[in-house]
């Protein structure tokens, strides 16, 4: 081996040690917690799973808002159905029939795109238990959880072939709808069913009526932020204090200058409605390039108010609550 050949293979093989120094250095966050078995969140006696992960925009692997809330091996709970949640609620070992309800928090694309094929695979499930699908009141410019489903599985919807989810038609289970108002500054009552409870509270997401939920089983409380912005005076009235075990918040805007704060928090406002709500973990979901790409800003604003932990979730991870 000559001498130049000799620095080349010393050069190459510190260059990987540092790498690998570097990654061992990186905090604990996104696919650090996707276990080896995405199916094993399961296992877990209460734990909450990220299906997807991702915004609006199809710029990296991660897929649309879509959680759930596993009791006891079953999925009892899904809040948002965004696209690819799909792919990911297979991956989960996900099982229609488990589930106790639907919620969804407001009817962009990326929070409700995956539910199209939920309900088709659904179809193959054999429930024949009704299921509740619940989420906002509509508007001028949005529909209600009952025309969006109507649109999409009704007699003559874009998926009409589903239609006895809706006409009482015992191929398939009924499916039953709540439209939530989303003028009302209180926290309503969506569900409450062998120990679980769920709750849902109006936010201000610009024009979009949108909610979040509380989800409460086995003395422990989970909260599902959906998208909202520093407006949201009625979330942080409603939540203040609740100690919730888990928080759920987007993550999609800078610190900078000009982001959209009228439709989502900024890393300040998020830690501001962490700290009020007394919140035990603070998982930081929904994410977008930018806010990504500014991440240690976000860190320090969220840190101005809110000292507790905080996780950067990925597609499939999962934070068990009771193991």
């Amino acid at each position: 081996m000559t001498a130049i050949s000799k620095k080349l293979l010393h050069w190459s093989v510190a260059a990987a040690a540092s790498a690998l120094l570097i990654s061992c250095a990186e905090p604990t966050t996104n696919r650090d917690m996707v276990a080896d078995d995405p199916a094993a969140c399961r296992d877990n006696a209460l734990a909450v799973q990220i299906l997807g992960s991702g915004g609006p925009i199809a710029d990296d692997h991660r897929g649309g808002a879509g959680n759930i809330v596993w009791v006891d091996g079953k999925a009892r709970i899904m809040v948002d159905a965004g696209p690819g949640s799909f792919i990911r609620y297979g991956e989960a070992g996900v099982d229609f029939k488990d589930h106790d309800a639907i919620l969804l928090t407001h009817f962009h694309g990326d929070h409700v795109g995956g539910l199209p094929g939920i309900l088709n695979s659904g179809s193959f499930a054999k429930r024949t238990e009704p299921l509740l699908i619940a989420g906002p009141e509509g508007s001028t410019s949005f529909p209600s959880t009952s025309e969006f489903l109507g649109a999409l599985v009704g007699k003559d919807g874009a998926l009409r072939y589903l239609s006895s989810y809706l006409d009482n038609n015992p191929a398939l289970p009924m499916l039953t709808i709540r439209d939530i108002e989303t003028s009302r500054d209180d926290m309503q009552t969506v569900l409450r069913k062998d120990g679980l409870e769920t709750d849902a509270i109006a936010v201000k997401h610009l024009e979009v009526p949108s909610l979040s939920y509380v989800v409460r089983i086995k003395g422990k409380r989970l909260l599902f932020s959906g998208d909202q912005s520093f407006l949201s005076e009625t979330f942080e009235k409603a939540t203040g204090n609740g100690q919730p075990d888990i928080m759920i918040m987007h993550n999609a805007i800078s610190m900078a200058d000009g982001q959209p704060r009228g439709l989502h928090r900024d890393g300040a406002s998020i830690g501001e409605a962490a700290q009020k709500a007394g919140t035990k973990k603070l998982v930081l979901s929904h994410h977008m390039q930018r806010a990504l790409n500014d991440r240690e800003a976000i860190m320090g604003s969220i840190r101005q108010s809110y000292n507790g932990p905080i996780e950067f979730a990925d597609d499939l991870s999962c934070f068990p609550v009771i193991e």
